[in-house]
């Protein structure tokens, strides 16, 4: 890491939540009580889209959509060093779909990116999904994943752009258009508002912009809706997927190749070119100098991140799984004269 990496997460009050699908891992990553740094990860198969609200932790894994709820009220800790102590309370069975992106609307609701069906999907009490919807190119719901739907940016309270690898309407017709097929869609509209992309993914709305990583060039940029071009900020030595912001920086997650090179994608002319090697981890990007101030790097088998979000009012945070030896003793009481019993 690097070295003020701690400082800025403790100066801020913030924690940084990450998901590895390869791995099945979601990180919280945190200052603790001895000055240093704290990683503390627990198993979700296929780990992947991330949404923060108040003190409850939304996350997308292979069948399950998980709130993870924070609960431990201002001054009680868990193992005399955990502020913050997020479990996994709600699971919802959506069957292997292959949700990406995942937000809450001002409802209340949660939304979904459902890439296997290529729309956008909420919960259904008795079924796997409902569907909201869908880019106007593709032509019916059905189990091909055409398009490789992947991102989504909220926007008051409701889903507002989305980002595809291609418009294709075939199964898995997005696979032969990965260098230049990506979109950015204006949901309302339901209208490509930025092409010419390489697998882009992860769009914010922040500061009054369009915010997105264009994963195959290795770019965190904004789109210009005048020119309906992409502007980039930052190259990051890496394929960036994972985006979240805090103050004026942008927190960008970045993944190794799956195999030994990005084939056919513009990200491997582009490492070259920095006489650099991909690597898998977290910069902080200063937004107004495109700069990386900070930054988290995974050596190992873990290779490939997928997304990451910013934990405002957080010193340190664990994450407790379902029917794990840590869940099942875990006993709270939903009463504002308790006092947490600290068992662990």
């Amino acid at each position: 890491m690097s070295g003020g990496l701690v400082g800025f997460l403790k100066r801020n009050k913030i924690a940084l939540a990450a998901t590895s699908y390869q791995s099945g891992r979601l990180y919280m990553i945190s200052s603790n009580t001895k000055g240093g740094l704290m990683v503390n990860e627990q198993f979700f198969r296929k780990a992947m889209g991330l949404h923060v609200t108040d003190d409850s932790l939304y996350m997308v894994t292979l069948g399950h959509i998980v709130r993870l709820e924070n609960v431990l009220r201002e001054g009680q800790w868990v193992n005399e060093q955990f502020t913050h102590c997020y479990v996994s309370r709600e699971l919802h069975l959506t069957g292997v779909i292959d949700a990406h992106d995942i937000g809450l609307t001002d409802k209340g609701e949660i939304v979904f990116v459902n890439t296997k069906y290529n729309c956008l999907a909420t919960l259904s009490k008795e079924h796997s999904f409902k569907p909201i919807w869908k880019p106007h190119f593709i032509s019916q719901i059905v189990a091909e994943d055409r398009c490789h739907l992947n991102g989504m940016a909220m926007q008051d309270g409701k889903p507002r752009y989305v980002t595809a690898v291609s418009k294709s309407d075939t199964v898995d017709g997005w696979r032969d258009r990965r260098s230049d097929g990506g979109i950015v869609m204006d949901v309302d509209a339901n209208e490509v508002i930025c092409e010419g992309l390489s697998m882009p993914h992860s769009p914010r709305v922040y500061r009054d912009k369009v915010w997105l990583l264009n994963s195959g060039t290795g770019e965190l940029g904004w789109v210009d809706k005048e020119s309906k071009r992409f502007q980039p900020l930052a190259f990051c030595p890496g394929f960036v997927r994972g985006l979240a912001f805090f103050d004026r920086f942008a927190v960008v997650g970045l993944s190794r190749p799956r195999y030994e090179r990005f084939e056919g994608l513009e990200l491997d002319e582009r490492l070259k070119q920095a006489d650099s090697e991909p690597w898998t981890g977290i910069q902080v990007i200063d937004l107004d100098t495109g700069n990386v101030v900070q930054w988290f790097r995974i050596d190992g088998k873990v290779a490939e991140m997928y997304d990451v979000a910013v934990i405002p009012g957080v010193g340190c945070a664990k994450t407790i799984g379902f029917m794990n030896d840590e869940a099942l003793p875990l006993i709270t009481i939903d009463d504002p004269d308790y006092e947490f019993l600290n068992q662990h």
